[in-house]
């Protein structure tokens, strides 16, 4: 699958393609922690033993009372052709269900905005880097990450090439990097939204 940009102007095209050689290599923050018990899903070490709770009700006060985080967030998976992850349950409850929990504890959410205790602006914040940590997680599972390669128009060489992007949009960073001299983020929009993946 890859997608190809030709900017005939500045005499180069930039290729896209789905990134393979990304590694289950997502590492949570500093002072956030991912509870997980599933296989096919990758969290942090930790000692909670599911046989030990009644549900997810029981083990989530547990955690409150010996993590004490800022922020406690459950998470969910669909598992049906692929995986996917989410703070938000899925519809379907045949194939989707909790697995875990992901919390960010206070000192580093309070850092997050500058201050030195948890606000309601802190927990704010808090749930919003949570929720963008499970995101980027769900587009690794589902192989939504990508590469490119700039190629010189005439010479075919190649002039620049760079991974690791999240996300299928245009705003996933991989303009930044490009290192196309004359090329403006309204022109690369341009073009990326006109092509397609192939």
């Amino acid at each position: 699958m890859k997608k190809v940009l030709k900017f005939k102007e500045l005499g180069v095209k930039v290729i896209i393609k789905q990134d393979s050689d990304v590694d289950n290599s997502i590492e949570w923050g500093e002072g956030t922690k991912m509870i997980v018990f599933h296989n096919e899903v990758r969290g942090d070490k930790h000692d909670y033993d599911f046989n030990h709770y009644s549900g997810w009700d029981e083990m989530e006060a547990d955690i409150l009372r010996k993590e004490n985080p800022a922020v406690i967030l459950p998470l969910y998976l669909y598992n049906h052709s692929g995986l996917s992850i989410s703070t938000e349950p899925f519809s379907c409850r045949w194939d989707s269900g909790q697995i875990g929990f992901i919390l960010m504890d206070k000192k580093m959410a309070a850092a997050q905005m500058g201050k030195k205790i948890v606000t309601a602006k802190v927990r704010e914040n808090a749930i919003k880097i949570l929720i963008d940590e499970v995101k980027t997680y769900d587009q690794y599972l589902n192989n939504d990450v990508y590469y490119f390669t700039v190629k010189d128009l005439k010479t075919k060489d190649m002039v620049n090439s760079c991974g690791g992007f999240y996300g299928s949009d245009a705003d996933n960073g991989m303009y930044e990097y490009l290192g196309i001299e004359g090329l403006t983020f309204e022109r690369y929009k341009e073009v990326f939204d006109e092509a397609e993946f192939i």
